[in-house]
């Protein structure tokens, strides 16, 4: 039996994005690193937390990194926050982002599991890779889907989903990457514990900058996607 065509999926050979006619010469990155890997380029327009990229009204595809820090595991904070962080309190910046996307054409990306997803009516994408419809239900064109970070130069795996709008959804590489990685999130554990795991090398941990940080085969692919990406136009208003 046959599924619908919207909860179909893309799930075909990595390749390489190719360059489109439509393809637009500048991209606008939105919720990065203030001096990161997406600043220093003349075909990126960098948008970090001073210039508030809730703000940012086109003409530009975007590339857009919303934090995630109230979406995730421990959206409420370290077992000794109190009082507990209330989830999805991130000022609006997904909704934005997510606003943004559909709006100027582009992509979007969240750690796999994202609360977002649910609380934004997205569709949860399979681990194991493949684009497939995220919210054709509320009548929007988007797309979502699993990768690895690991896959494009990562030291963790960093599972990673991935929502994109006004584009034609790309082959990438799906499914477990290939390699050894640090692992990406350790949980909670008190400072004697976390001295003795690594003065005994149970563990191997990365800085807040590493885990956060993008590698640059990612940020190409995510750059490349989104210059291929369309438009939409406004909804009409009445008079």
């Amino acid at each position: 039996m046959l599924m619908p065509a919207e909860q179909r999926t893309i799930d075909t050979a990595p390749q390489q994005v190719a360059a489109s006619p439509r393809a637009s010469a500048i991209v606008a990155a939105l919720y990065v690193a203030k001096g990161g890997c997406y600043f220093g380029r003349p075909d990126v327009e960098p948008w970090d937390q001073a210039k508030d990229a809730r703000l940012y009204a086109g003409p530009w595809p975007v590339v857009a990194h919303p934090p995630c820090e109230r979406w995730g595991r421990y959206w409420g904070g370290a077992p000794t926050t109190w009082p507990r962080k209330v989830k999805g309190d991130d000022g609006g910046c997904f909704a934005a982002a997510l606003a943004a996307v559909r709006r100027w054409g582009g992509i979007l990306e969240h750690p796999e599991a994202s609360a977002a997803w649910a609380a934004f009516r997205l569709a949860a994408p399979p681990a194991s890779g493949g684009w497939i419809r995220a919210d054709w239900i509320d009548g929007h064109d988007g797309w979502t889907c699993c990768v690895e970070q690991g896959a494009y130069g990562h030291r963790a795996r960093k599972a990673t989903w991935l929502y994109a709008h006004g584009i034609d959804p790309p082959a990438l590489k799906w499914g477990p990457a290939e390699g050894d990685f640090v692992r990406l999130d350790e949980g909670f554990h008190s400072a004697e514990e976390r001295a003795r795991a690594v003065k005994t090398g149970a563990c191997q941990r990365l800085s807040k900058n590493q885990r956060a940080a993008t590698p640059i085969p990612f940020r190409d692919l995510l750059i490349s996607i989104a210059r291929t990406a369309r438009a939409t136009p406004p909804e009409p208003t009445g008079r």
